[in-house]
């Protein structure tokens, strides 16, 4: 059965889009410099690293240390991880897989 997201609409469908258009790192600080605020990124970007680190059963404390993120940022990250939509997981191997090739 196809994932069907809570999330899904005409607007969300053009984000996705906008992001897949994307080919480069550099692209990627461009588009997000304009979308978004710079502690929106930020937040975006500890929570893929809090849940790297869950991926990799880090604990809470070294999580909290290396990243700053509060006990409720890394509990919401790992409910995400564990019982979510396979988001992180997904790009969490993905990365995993690509680093392993280089």
């Amino acid at each position: 059965m196809a994932y069907k997201s809570r999330l899904a609409g005409k607007e969300a469908d053009l984000l996705c889009d906008a992001v897949l258009a994307l080919q480069t790192r550099e692209e990627c600080y461009r588009f997000f410099d304009d979308l978004l605020t710079m502690n929106e990124f930020v937040s975006m970007g500890q929570r893929v690293a809090v849940a790297r680190m869950l991926y990799n059963n880090e604990k809470y404390t070294d999580i909290t240390e290396k990243t700053g993120a509060s006990s409720a940022t890394i509990s919401r990250v790992k409910r995400c991880v564990q019982y979510g939509a396979d988001g992180y997981t997904l790009v969490l191997q993905r990365l995993a897989k690509n680093a392993d090739d280089e």
